[in-house]
Formats: structure tokens, C-alpha cells, sequence
């Protein structure tokens, strides 16, 4: 099997526009009805207000949309390919990297394509961080074996390559889901079918794990813990081990979960926690009428909750499912500023 990749600049030959919000609704959107009991009528926060952030989700045309001052003023839409966005994030030049389960793309603001990788068939890539402007580390799902991989986008070249033990080879599609950097220059992975978190270093020698049912992510914090999201819900543990914060849907009554798969740890000490209502499965838990986000305190108050639904002829609109977001108000340095090992 081959896989193709491409190095260059292009128009990729999707949809593209710009949409402006209108009363918490893109624009012509029409806004959903709250579904009742999926979340209170009248939401705590400011709406699309509360922060400016990048966002996508596992939908069925692939977006992307940039959210600054309350309104949505960058879109990116690609109803003509196929595979759903699980992971993105925006570089310090406004390029955006995201991962779309059968491939990884870079983008432009203007929509060019900058780099595009396809994994053989059988394969799927569901996760992906940069390393500098020049480097791309990421996971691909697979059989006989998943790899972890980092490639030079601008030579092609595979710098570094490691196997990831999995639970069913054949079954391809929930082995991985989320990969990050540490600020020591290791790698935190969900291993989503095994049930934990694992910590690498750049030989692929394993330096610490903590059971997590179905994990979906792990991000590394700033004081070393790691904040952890699975069936459980949301945990920050020590390297001990330890839990000295978590979260489920029972902490927020009068809210209703369908699939947790993200949480974000905020400068002032909250956290965001997403709520993914797919697309596929009609039913009433994942009704988009439901909040797609919330912002709890450490003493798990509920502060923002975001609801920016609406219409249209393929389904849900609006912002669509909620899978990754990156705030850009927190004063956070360039997402590419990380190294792996001796990459940087």
C-alpha cells in the first residue's frame, strides 16, 4: 500500500465562504428551537461573546470557523470530501492543520491547500501537531499496526517512526483519537481501545500510563498534570496518579450529555468541556438542540455555555458539533513553539 502526499500550494475543490453571525446564528442560519430538557432556555455566559476560538467538528461537510468579537468571521467548509474532522489547530501565521480521519491538511487563511497527506487504504488519521512550520507529528490508525510518525511537510522526508500497541488490529477506526506534546518534549497518547493514557518519549519507550475507558484525550497542563476526558467524564491526575479534580455530567443538572471528547484547562483556572452531538445517529440524545460547550469553575459552576446552532439543507448548521477548540484569548504562545525530543 502507498500513501500519497502533497507538498505545494493549491485550491482545494470544496465550498468555501464567509459567514457572519446574526444574533447568535450564522448567517442564514435559522435558529433551533432548544430541545426540551437537553439544557436550560437561558444559558449562563455570552454566548459566541465569551471568547474568541477557532472550532471545528466531526460533521458531515468538515468545518472550520474562527469566532472574534461575538461573530464568526472565517469559515471553512469542504462538503465534497469525505471523513470527519477530529482534530485542528491554528499556527502562529493563520494557517490551520487539522486531521480528517482519511488524511491531514494544511491550509491557508485564504483556503489554499499548503500540504495534504492521504494514508493507505485501510488507514485512518484522526490526530496531528505541528513542530515548528516544518514539522508534523502524527498517528495513523492501522493494521497489522498503528504508527506514530513525524514527517517533514516541506521535504516529504519521515524523520521519525514508531509502532503503537492496540487492542484489535482489524479494527481500525477507534484505536486513536488525540495525541499532544509535553513541554519536556514527550508525546501523551489516547489509546482509545486499550482504555488508558500513555506517555512516550521520542524513542517510543513507555514513561508512564493511567488507566482511562474509552480515552479520548489527554492534554498536558502547565503545572504537569494531565487533564484526561473518557466514559468517566473529565479528570486532572498526577503523575502519581492521583485525581485532585474531575467532572462528570451529574455536576451539571439540567444539561444532558451525549459524547464527552475534550476538555481545555483556561488561563484563569476553568475548564471547557465539549459536548459532541453527532450527526449520524437520530435520537434524542444527540438532539442539537443541546449546548455544544460549557465553562465550569474548579468548583464546577457552570459560566458559559454554548449553544450556536441552526439550519440548513444538509442538517445542523451553525457552529455544528463541537470536537476541538482553540481559544485565542488566552495568551497562549504559538501552538508550533514544541519540540519532540531533539525535533523542534
Amino acid at each position: 500500500m502507498t500513501a500519497k502526499l502533497t507538498v505545494g500550494v493549491m485550491f482545494f475543490g470544496v465550498s468555501c465562504g464567509l459567514l457572519q453571525a446574526q444574533n447568535g446564528t450564522a448567517s442564514g442560519a435559522t435558529a433551533i428551537v432548544p430541545t426540551p430538557g437537553r439544557a436550560p432556555a437561558v444559558l449562563p455566559g455570552k454566548g459566541l461573546a465569551q471568547h474568541d476560538f477557532v472550532y471545528s467538528g466531526e460533521s458531515h461537510n468538515r468545518r472550520i470557523y474562527t469566532v472574534r468579537g461575538g461573530k464568526i468571521v472565517w469559515s471553512y467548509d469542504d462538503p465534497a470530501g469525505k471523513g470527519e474532522i477530529s482534530d485542528m489547530v491554528q499556527l502562529s501565521n493563520g494557517n490551520i492543520l487539522f486531521a480528517h480521519q482519511f488524511g491531514l491538511t494544511e491550509i491557508s487563511p485564504d483556503k489554499k491547500v499548503v500540504w495534504n497527506y492521504e494514508p493507505p487504504a485501510g488507514h485512518e488519521v484522526h490526530t496531528a501537531v505541528p513542530i515548528g512550520m516544518e514539522r508534523v507529528l502524527y498517528i495513523q490508525n492501522g493494521d497489522p499496526n498503528a504508527v506514530l510518525r513525524v514527517v517533514n511537510i516541506r521535504t516529504g522526508a519521515i524523520e521519525k517512526e514508531f509502532s503503537l500497541a492496540v487492542k484489535h488490529p482489524v479494527s481500525v477506526h477507534p484505536q486513536f483519537r488525540h495525541v499532544r506534546l509535553t513541554a519536556a518534549g514527550t508525546v501523551m497518547v489516547a489509546h482509545m481501545d486499550l482504555g488508558k493514557i500513555v506517555e512516550y518519549d521520542s524513542d517510543g519507550h513507555e514513561l508512564w500510563s493511567f488507566p482511562a475507558p474509552g480515552a479520548w484525550s489527554a492534554n498536558p497542563l502547565a503545572n504537569g498534570n494531565v487533564l484526561i476526558t473518557d466514559r468517566l467524564g473529565v479528570r486532572e491526575v498526577t503523575r502519581r496518579g492521583d485525581s485532585v479534580w474531575n467532572w462528570t455530567p451529574a455536576d451539571a443538572p439540567g444539561y444532558k450529555f451525549a459524547s464527552l471528547q475534550n476538555a481545555w484547562r483556561l488561563a484563569n483556572g476553568d475548564t471547557v468541556i465539549n459536548n459532541w452531538v453527532n450527526e449520524w445517529t437520530k435520537n434524542g440524545d444527540n438532539a442539537p438542540g443541546s449546548v455544544q460547550a460549557i465553562e465550569v469553575t474548579p468548583s464546577k459552576q457552570i459560566v458559559w455555555a454554548l449553544r450556536e446552532w441552526g439550519t440548513d439543507a444538509d442538517g445542523p448548521g451553525g457552529l455544528g458539533p463541537a470536537t476541538s477548540i482553540q481559544f485565542l484569548d488566552q495568551g497562549a504562545g504559538p501552538a508550533e513553539d514544541v519540540h519532540f525530543g531533539e525535533i523542534r
